[in-house]
């Protein structure tokens, strides 16, 4: 493990893959969504046989393509980050994380690329069906690695099916099942890629809209409002149910951001829903941090407890009993996790030290310690508190956990209702004339974007300081490296992210403007 690591060095390497991740993100749920809005208006045109229906999928499928390009480019620097910056914490991690991206790469990666050739040139060289077969198995193949990746980031988010090896100092995968279904696997998985499909949905929603509102391509316009319409109306949907399948798996094995992002200090039965909050600082403080108080909530009394435990009698842990402790809720403190996380550090310590020393008795002495259940549920657990200086270090931002949770809460209601309005429009045949819903329809475009965007602020920022939950932070994980060489690859990516961004928006805005071919 690394000591006296420079700080400067931490937090560039954090913002460099911030950086990339946010851009890369801004690519990936268009490609999601709009795959399969592809693959829908292609089965109705091999259906119906209606040109009109291939005309409109070809088109989607140009600005699908610009988009894809970028995503993939994006996405390869992401990964490679993982070996240059953070490359103690792709050591620890053993083939746990690594297999997920194998598997990424060969399978998903290969699928998408092989057929997604023949989606954009096979038009004239195979028949409907096979091509229609390929335009499937694209965004099935793009889903795919969605997959690979979140069942990665999951593990970080709460690692299972894995056990540590002292002799390699790894965490070892031993079973591929639990890690694939992973319980926060399943539910960031699916509430992931149904935002993905919600946001290209209001992508073709709004970019439809602009045509009505020149009067330009009404037919095409209309019909492919009524595959987003229905398409997003179900995304959103999905998205409200997974999201809170989501936030129960995290009062159980992400309880401080669950806390934090409720802002929740003082654990309580029949605990509030907060709508709308405006949080302030209070006067108490844990440790050394200040608290939140609202300056003004809206909230709907009962409900958490209810979301989490099933009635309004539930309780809900709050910061204070997570970090102090809570005897009678069998919440050990944070100052004895560090004590314990330091212990095994202590002993992973003394075991290299009798491998070096060829001390045999010893290592098999250590080596039992290890293998114990009891010392690897209550002690091993905690390894990654052996480097939290203070019990409230594992307390995150929790006005930025707060307000991101909140207001993508917030947008995700939105979009229902937008969605809900544009089918109302459509099948009752005003919708060209409701020109102020156009407008807040071509004007939402990034909206979806900005929920998405707040979404990975909070699962990211939420658990902080931890790299890995409870087994490693942030601080141990990052390669011993130049912070200067950090710095320059930051502004080299800065400049040419933003390249790719402006050339993206800008081809597509030229596409937009042409419109369909004839």
């Amino acid at each position: 493990m690394i000591d006296n690591i420079d700080l400067s060095l931490v937090d560039w390497s954090r913002a460099q893959f911030a950086l990339t991740a946010i851009y890369h993100w801004l690519f990936v749920p268009l490609t999601l969504g709009l795959s399969f809005i592809l693959a829908i208006m292609e089965t109705i045109y091999v259906k119906t046989g209606k040109e009109e229906w291939k005309r409109i999928t070809r088109f989607w499928m140009t600005l699908f393509g610009i988009n894809f390009a970028i995503g993939v480019a994006t996405g390869i620097i992401l990964e490679f980050e993982f070996g240059t910056n953070w490359s103690n914490y792709s050591w620890f991690v053993g083939d746990i994380f690594g297999a997920p991206l194998a598997v990424e790469g060969i399978l998903a990666f290969f699928l998408e690329s092989t057929f997604v050739a023949v989606m954009f040139f096979g038009w004239n060289k195979v028949n409907k069906k096979f091509h229609l077969v390929s335009t499937w198995l694209v965004a099935i193949g793009a889903n795919l690695s969605a997959l690979w990746i979140l069942v990665a980031n999951a593990w970080m988010q709460h690692p299972v099916g894995m056990v540590f090896n002292p002799d390699t100092a790894r965490n070892e995968m031993v079973n591929f099942w639990s890690v694939l279904f992973n319980e926060v696997a399943v539910d960031k998985f699916l509430h992931t890629i149904s935002s993905g499909f919600l946001l290209a949905s209001m992508f073709v929603l709004g970019i439809s809209a602009w045509y009505l509102i020149r009067k330009r391509e009404e037919q095409i316009a209309k019909k492919s409002i009524l595959v987003a319409g229905v398409f997003g109306l179900l995304s959103s949907l999905m998205v409200a149910y997974t999201g809170d399948a989501s936030a129960r798996t995290l009062s159980k094995v992400q309880p401080v951001k669950f806390a934090s992002m409720e802002a929740l200090y003082d654990g309580k039965s029949n605990a509030g829903l907060i709508g709308f909050g405006i949080l302030k600082d209070a006067d108490k403080k844990i440790g050394g941090k200040t608290e939140k108080e609202f300056a003004v909530k809206i909230q709907i009394p009962g409900l958490l407890s209810v979301l989490t435990g099933g009635d309004r009698n539930s309780y809900v842990k709050g910061l204070s009993d997570l970090i102090s402790g809570n005897e009678k809720l069998g919440l050990i403190s944070t100052s004895e996790k560090i004590q314990n996380g330091r212990y095994s550090r202590d002993v992973l310590t003394t075991y290299k030290n009798a491998r070096l020393n060829n001390d045999s008795s010893k290592v098999d002495s250590l080596k039992k310690v290890f293998n114990d259940n009891e010392f690897q549920n209550r002690y091993f657990r905690y390894f990654g508190y052996a480097s939290v200086d203070k019990p409230e270090d594992v307390i995150p931002n929790v006005t930025a956990s707060f307000y991101s949770f909140h207001l993508m809460v917030i947008l995700g209601f939105l979009f229902i209702i937008i969605f809900s309005v544009a089918l109302f429009l459509l099948f009752n045949g005003t919708i060209s004339k409701r020109k102020w819903f156009l407008w807040i329809a071509l004007l939402s475009i990034p909206l979806p974007y900005i929920a998405s965007e707040l979404g990975w602020l909070l699962t990211e920022l939420g658990r902080q300081p931890w790299i890995i939950q409870d087994l490693m932070t942030v601080s141990k994980a990052v390669s011993r490296i130049s912070t200067g060489s950090v710095i320059t690859t930051f502004i080299l990516f800065a400049i040419l992210f933003t390249g790719l961004l402006i050339s993206e928006v800008s081809i597509m805005v030229k596409q937009i403007k042409t419109g369909p071919k004839h």
